[in-house]
């Protein structure tokens, strides 16, 4: 038997089918485009040594043919119809996706199901494929703003999957063969971790059945896979000498888990910290000082785990003045907290976010892919809202001693510097 949850606003249904593939479609009046997903809950972080950037890979080769429809086909068929086909890979999950008028529904769908039931995975493809990623990886190399962030997780989380590029490296590349590609599947792509999210103009009925019809033919199997958490992180710095024009600079520290019930404190602490044009850092170090272009911060929140990290750009000259102004306004929270003022700015500017977010289709599904894979449920906007509100000033305050109090930081530098700062000799001023 299937079984079927309804939310009390009635726009949201959960079918859950005998093999254990999980079906969510989300009704939303007013649109005239549905967006639909396959999220399979496989990624980065579930590779074994030898094979870092499979899930990538195998996200690039689902749309280089099928048994049905070539690789110019396929890209064909919603471009036709003014529809959109995408996919992207993450550290936890991988999502294919489309975006089409509602009346081209089941188009999109038989899409989506024909390159995960059906697609070939030819040596010429994954040949040619392997050329297209090690330019990627070149790409991405080659542009020091995104690849300090991947430094840094590296950094933080040396012997842990979680701290492996998604793309993988060129060596690991080289080495991933058409057998690996087959066994990765058959391992992780199984009923039990996947999540076909839908949302927009839609029947519910409709939708699901059609849904349920092509994935409950999916035999289930498990998988004896653990996932292991990653050490906290330790006082640590790197650095990777290269010709820029500025330092980039991540510094950071262990964050929560999208579990963890203080999540919505940390919304705010980030919120205050570095989330936004009038936040403490932009304020500080771009606005009053004019040290740097781009300032900012950031939680990557994981289903067990998570990191809170700060990014700074800046001058080779300036960058261990913008480390120490880092620093002095992370402490400044631990030790005084934030004012009512920043606390209800922050909560309004989060509202905003957050809503503003729910009138696209697409970040509609995409809640529902995230929510139902790492929570095992779908969180209504207004709870999140509600728990956004109930946070006070001393939580925050609090938070902010949690993290931050000990000093564990990790520190990560890209630019025309010679060798890692000495974090040691700055946590201790």
């Amino acid at each position: 038997m299937q079984k079927n949850e309804q939310n009390q606003q009635n726009d949201i249904v959960k079918t859950e089918l005998e093999n254990g593939v999980r079906i969510i479609s989300e009704k939303i009046p007013g649109v005239r485009s549905v967006s639909t997903g396959i999220w399979v809950g496989t990624g980065s972080r579930h590779e074994k040594e030898g094979w870092e950037g499979i899930s990538h890979f195998i996200e690039h080769l689902m749309f280089k043919g099928t048994k049905n429809r070539s690789a110019v086909e396929i890209a064909e068929a919603l471009d036709s119809v003014g529809g959109q086909l995408n996919a992207f890979t993450t550290k936890e999950y991988t999502c294919y996706y489309t975006k089409t008028l509602d009346e081209h529904f089941s188009l999109g769908l038989d899409v989506l199901s024909d390159m995960f039931f059906n697609s070939t995975f030819t040596e010429k493809a994954i040949e040619k494929e392997r050329g297209v990623i090690e330019e990627e990886i070149k790409m991405y190399e080659d542009t020091p703003d995104d690849l300090i962030h991947d430094l840094f997780v590296q950094t933080a989380w040396p012997d842990h999957p979680l701290g492996k590029p998604i793309l993988g490296t060129l060596k690991s590349l080289e080495n991933i063969q058409r057998n690996d590609i087959i066994k990765y599947l058959q391992d992780t792509y199984i009923p039990s971790r996947l999540v076909i999210a839908i949302a927009g103009n839609l029947d519910h009925q409709e939708v699901q059945a059609k849904a349920a019809e092509i994935f409950g033919a999916m035999k289930p199997r498990q998988t004896d896979e653990k996932v292991t958490i990653p050490e906290n992180i330790q006082a640590v710095s790197s650095n990777l000498t290269r010709d820029t024009g500025q330092v980039h600079i991540c510094l950071g520290t262990g964050g929560l888990s999208q579990q963890d019930e203080r999540i919505h404190t940390l919304y705010i602490l980030n919120n205050v910290l570095g989330g936004g044009l009038s936040s403490r850092l932009v304020q500080s170090i771009r606005e009053e000082r004019g040290l740097a272009y781009s300032v900012f911060s950031y939680h990557s929140a994981f289903c067990d785990t998570g990191l809170f990290t700060f990014y700074a750009g800046t001058s080779p000259a300036k960058y261990e003045e913008v480390i120490h102004l880092l620093l002095k306004e992370v402490q400044d929270i631990v030790s005084k907290g934030i004012t009512e003022k920043e606390l209800n700015r922050a909560k309004e500017q989060i509202k905003g976010n957050l809503f503003l977010g729910l009138e696209s289709v697409s970040s509609r599904m995409t809640r529902l892919g995230r929510n139902e894979l790492c929570l095992n449920r779908i969180v209504p906007p207004s709870e999140i809202i509600e728990r956004i509100f109930a946070v006070t000033l001393e939580d925050v305050k609090q938070l902010a001693n949690d993290l931050f109090k000990e000093k564990h930081f990790t520190l990560s530098t890209i630019g025309p510097i010679d060798k890692p700062l000495d974090l040691q000799s700055f946590l201790s001023d």
